[in-house]
């Protein structure tokens, strides 16, 4: 497979400064597909931080995999940043690894709405704040990429997602 450079170089980034700071990463990602945890494991040596990832395309596998919350789903939206606080914490949970990054939008063409348009998406990443307890810190941001087709917007948020997972 060939990577786009930007992404390959941001991943070598990542694998590298988490190596170096001990973090040990996990992605819960939806629009993305994997894309990320792919762009990870591209690099050699990314075992040494990163584990495993949960793909969770349906609001099914976001319940089962990730423990959201049916009732938040039904609230606030798949793509939304309750949702993805939620996806960061369960993966983070669910893995054991230091640092979790979620991603959940709506990459197009269909899909969007009035409120929630083509090229939206919601981030959230969570920081776990000792080696083996129970608390993390999680923040979470939406980026509005707008119309820009389905694989640059997968592209562009696996770049923030990236981004989010640097120490």
């Amino acid at each position: 497979m060939n990577f786009d450079p930007e992404l390959l170089a941001l991943a070598k980034q990542c694998v590298d400064e988490n190596r170096k700071a001990g973090r040990f990463a996990t992605t819960a990602e939806s629009c993305t597909g994997g894309l990320v945890s792919a762009a990870l494991t591209e690099i050699a040596g990314a075992s040494d931080m990163f584990g495993c990832s949960f793909v969770t395309y349906s609001n099914r596998a976001k319940m089962a995999l990730l423990d959201v919350p049916g009732e938040l789903l039904k609230a606030h939206g798949a793509v939304s940043e309750p949702v993805a606080r939620a996806m960061a914490a369960g993966a983070l949970a669910k893995s054991g690894a230091s640092v979790a990054v979620a991603i959940s939008g709506v990459a197009g063409p269909g899909g969007g709405s009035a409120a929630k348009p083509v090229g939206t998406v919601a981030f959230a990443c969570a920081v776990r704040g000792v080696p083996g307890g129970e608390g993390a810190t999680i923040t979470a941001e939406t980026r509005h990429f707008g119309d820009l087709g389905r694989a640059e917007v997968r592209r562009q948020a696996a770049l923030v997602a990236l981004r989010m997972l640097l120490p």
